[in-house]
């Protein structure tokens, strides 16, 4: 992928302190962007955006997205050319115990995004960023297409539904003239990558288990789901607002997921995870928890078509990229191979 469309534009990233919205921010800024963030404080400690000094390179806005008129005003001020929504409140068990929260940052945090750009000029290009979750749940054998229905089960993923319909519904009410930013969702599947601290997610957990020296816990080996580098999912973002900045007529839904070959059980992913983390070993031990779906995966077909989009990292990469970063001792060696993953995946 030709990242120079970026070179010199304005762009705008809600979540930006977080793990994906690091790793987007630092793509951004090697493109040469001119990158303004906008986000909460990181939610993990160790945080990645610390670790690599990314707050140093760009102009870096600690705010909250259920704050309108402060979002309002840092969007109108910064006049980016492009805006790239991925501020949220991103963990299912977390949306459990706490909903109101969920729903207050995902679905107001939304409306406030497409407020704050409906009245700045200068927008041409808003992508948010939502996920696989957004479907239905069907438990079919295959993948969950654009055009299947809404209605995720959780909090989180009802959220996430909502998200949609709220972009969709601004869309069609205050973005369809010909001078209107182009408007469009991106839902992708379960990322792994350098630097994610989180809590409840299947990579960061083998991560802190291994450095401990401990047997890996898996709660659900079972369970399918399109695993993926965060550079894949990333370059789909980046494509899909390059594109429709340049042909309105490409705005809509799009899914960016692995291939089939990618599309594993937890189970597995622990256990490719094991063969580059020497020494390391899993458990399945059920640990009670809410529901979580069986079967997940993504047909990334109109993706291919219309954007030209491919995953280029296949899970074995990827688990390799994770171990690589996550034995490294040194923010200086984090940073470093943060931009090393980057080069390498982006040819620059």
């Amino acid at each position: 992928m030709d990242l120079s469309f970026y070179t010199g534009k304005k762009v705008f990233v809600t979540g930006h302190t977080g793990f994906k919205g690091t790793w987007l921010s630092n793509v951004l800024l090697q493109a040469g962007a001119l990158v303004t963030g906008y986000s909460l404080k990181s939610a993990t400690n160790p945080s990645l955006f610390e670790q690599t000094n990314t707050g140093c390179r760009m102009t870096s806005i600690i705010g909250d997205i259920r704050d309108l008129a402060s979002l309002s005003k840092a969007v109108r001020e910064s006049e980016p050319e492009i805006v790239f929504h991925l501020a949220a409140q991103p963990l299912v068990r977390l949306s459990y115990r706490e909903p109101v929260g969920t729903y207050e940052t995902n679905v107001m945090g939304t409306v406030h995004i497409l407020e704050a750009i409906r009245h700045t000029p200068s927008v041409r290009s808003f992508v948010n960023v939502t996920t696989d979750k957004v479907y239905e749940i069907r438990e079919w054998h295959w993948g969950y297409r654009e055009n299947d229905n809404l209605d995720g089960y959780d909090p989180y993923s009802n959220s996430k539904s909502c998200s949609e319909l709220v972009t969709s519904s601004y869309r069609n009410s205050f973005f369809s003239q010909p001078d209107s930013p182009s408007v469009s969702t991106a839902r992708s599947g379960n990322v792994i990558g350098g630097g994610d601290y989180s809590e409840d997610r299947i990579i960061p957990d083998c991560v802190r288990a291994s450095r401990a020296g401990k047997q890996i816990v898996v709660r659900n080996p079972h369970s399918t789901r399109p695993y993926q580098h965060v550079l894949d999912c990333l370059s789909g973002y980046l494509l899909l607002a390059e594109k429709q900045y340049q042909d309105s007529s490409l705005e809509g839904s799009y899914n960016f997921g692995p291939d089939d070959v990618s599309c594993v059980t937890t189970g597995a992913l622990v256990s490719v995870f094991c063969e580059y983390w020497k020494g390391t070993s899993w458990i399945a031990q059920k640990i009670g928890g809410p529901h979580e779906a069986g079967f997940l995966k993504l047909d990334c077909s109109k993706a291919k078509s219309v954007l030209h989009w491919n995953p280029h990292w296949d899970i074995n990469v990827a688990v390799e990229k994770v171990v690589e970063f996550a034995r490294l001792g040194s923010d200086e060696e984090r940073n470093a191979c943060l931009e090393k993953h980057i080069h390498e995946y982006f040819s620059f």
